[in-house]
């Protein structure tokens, strides 16, 4: 127990928290002396805070987001004006500027070079096909393919092996990008011995980790660590113990690719946990999609892009090296792709939305977090509304209390329109999948959240048309089984105090 509470404390986790707690506490306090010692810091600050508050009422962000911070400037002028500075304004200065440019750059080289076209989205004669696929290639320039093979995987338990022997497979190169990597597991050193082995064979291995999602779980140069073992690797968007905006802005794709050939997306960390080796809040469910062929190209392109990003090097490539080679017989359509928050579009709620408001007879979805906008609960009520079965699979464990409370506190206007809302009662249920109507289906890393819709960099896949619709409808039906239906009556149950509690950090839910 001591040795835990030791490593606990000794932590950068830790560390980060309390040095940031301090540096939140000082904010506060300063703000607050000055404001109320002084008639003229007041009126200057209550000031300052007016002409903010009218500054994001009238800027093109989201209105949930805008009344979030509002509510916060109108309680605590100052301080509020200080917090929005640091965390709510999404402009990354000169910093986001000196990095962006190789970000938007590799795509337009990539253009330069000539290399693998996908469909045209006007091509496709599904008109649901070609409004998505013309949104996706308009905003963010990826591509839909045929020629491409997709295999679904309803648990991290049954993926592994398969990725393993995948990746004992790779001849040319390697690419994996996660949140979190955890240097304990037995996940994770498998996989790590297996990379150095291909390492050893001449294979390229190219590994990117976010700093935050792995601050517990890493030590602080696991990077060089790497790159002594022969893994070219970097961490994305390095944690400094001074608070700044650019903390916010995290990566939080899955991604592998082989030989540009073969490639994984889903909802895993390389964790124990994900695997259900351990049991931390019931039994976990994730879920991951394989791709075999040319739509694969997009998730080489979406590595490249954030590599290049976080090593400024636009031309740390030579990509001719990593198109594809497969062209599998068609599987219908795949489409691959991309969200960023270093524009003003964001393309995983959009796609979620488009889905959703097309839908004919159903909408299926899963998500751990459940923390919506007026937008979303206006696309899911309207389509319940409209005669659309609308289910929604949500966690019954929680892995974070307050995140937990969030979710629960969005049931209430989503079952009361008839949206049907289920939680998975084994356990934690962590995959991001859409199912629509057996013709159309997304699997990916976004949540239903707005860390996931604005701050993140994420990604998804959609299936248009492909033989393993069926297979997640199926696992849909399954989970749903061993899941227990909320009811309005479960929601009025819940004390006064506690739904009181809930709807006022909802009210916040932007900010956290």
């Amino acid at each position: 127990m001591l040795k835990k509470l030791f490593k606990f404390i000794t932590s950068r986790l830790f560390v980060f928290a309390i040095l940031a707690l301090l540096q939140i506490l000082l904010v506060v306090s300063v703000s607050a002396y000055y404001t109320w010692s002084s008639e003229a810091y007041f009126i200057t600050s209550t000031a300052v805070g007016v002409v903010l508050a009218i500054i994001i009422s009238v800027n093109g962000t989201n209105p949930s987001y805008r009344q979030a911070w509002l509510i916060f400037i109108i309680a605590m002028p100052l301080a509020g004006t200080l917090f929005y500075l640091f965390f709510g304004n999404k402009n990354l200065g000169a910093w986001g500027r000196r990095k962006i440019r190789p970000y938007s750059e590799i795509r337009k080289s990539v253009r330069r070079r000539a290399l693998p076209e996908g469909l045209k989205p006007e091509t496709l004669k599904d008109e649901r096909f070609r409004r998505l696929s013309s949104y996706v290639r308009n905003i963010s320039e990826y591509e839909p393919f045929a020629g491409t093979q997709a295999t679904y995987f309803d648990l991290g338990d049954r993926i592994l092996p398969v990725m393993m022997e995948k990746l004992s497979a790779a001849r040319k190169f390697i690419f994996l990008e996660s949140f979190i990597y955890d240097a304990q597991s037995t996940v994770w050193n498998e996989l790590l011995t297996l990379l150095r082995r291909k390492v050893a064979e001449g294979v390229e291995v190219y590994l990117i980790y976010d700093d935050m999602g792995s601050i517990n779980t890493l030590p602080l140069h696991y990077d060089r660590l790497l790159e002594g073992y022969g893994i070219h690797a970097v961490k994305f968007n390095p944690i400094h113990f001074r608070l700044n905006p650019k903390l916010n802005f995290r990566d939080h794709r899955k991604i592998c690719v082989i030989d540009g050939n073969i490639g994984f997306n889903g909802g895993l960390n390389f964790a124990d946990e994900y695997f259900n080796r351990i049991i931390r809040f019931g039994h976990w469910k994730d879920t991951v999609i394989m791709l075999e062929g040319r739509a694969v190209w997009n998730y080489t392109l979406m590595f490249i892009q954030l590599w290049s990003f976080a090593k400024e090097d636009e031309n740390a490539f030579e990509i001719q090296k990593f198109v594809p080679t497969w062209t599998v017989p068609d599987d219908g359509t795949v489409l691959a792709f991309g969200d960023s928050p270093l524009d003003e579009h964001n393309v995983s709620e959009n796609v979620y939305l488009n889905i959703i408001s097309s839908a004919r007879r159903y909408v299926w979805i899963t998500t751990p977090y459940l923390i919506l906008d007026n937008e979303m609960i206006t696309a899911l009520t309207t389509a319940a509304q409209s005669g659309v079965d609308v289910r929604i699979i949500t966690p019954h464990y929680p892995d974070k209390k307050l995140v937990f409370a969030l979710t629960r506190a969005n049931y209430k206007p989503l079952v009361r329109q008839g949206v049907k809302i289920y939680e998975y009662t084994p356990g934690f249920i962590h995959s991001k999948v859409f199912v629509s109507d057996d013709e159309i289906a997304v699997v990916g890393t976004t949540n239903m959240d707005y860390r996931s819709f604005y701050l993140h960099f994420e990604c998804g896949t959609i299936l248009m048309g492909s033989s393993c619709i069926p297979d997640i409808r199926r696992d849909y039906e399954q989970t749903l089984e061993i899941s227990r239906q909320v009811t309005h009556d479960d929601i009025m149950r819940v004390p006064w105090y506690k739904r009181a509690w809930r709807s006022i950090i909802n009210q916040l839910a932007p900010l956290l």
